[in-house]
């Protein structure tokens, strides 16, 4: 679970980082470093998320699939069914 929050705060992350980066000024430096950053968070998170032993109840395996937020929806998805 902790590697599915730190997965999914770095995909998020890293996505806003590159949206800016599109809007302003397209540096090629920041696209370069980040771009893989963000594919690889975003495979540890549906990794992370399919290993989960709640993934199954809890939906959060289709969620993870969902680029930019779906490691968050996992996270709160397995959070809910870990509470209640």
């Amino acid at each position: 679970m902790r590697l599915l929050r730190i997965a999914a705060a770095v995909e998020a992350a890293s996505l806003m980082v590159l949206l800016a980066n599109l809007l302003t000024v397209h540096a090629k430096a920041i696209t370069t470093v980040v771009g893989p950053l963000h594919g690889t968070a975003y495979l540890v998170v549906i990794v992370a998320a399919s290993l989960a032993p709640a993934a199954a109840a809890s939906g959060a395996r289709p969620q993870a699939f969902i680029p930019g937020i779906g490691g968050l929806l996992a996270v709160r998805a397995l959070a809910a069914v870990r509470e209640g």
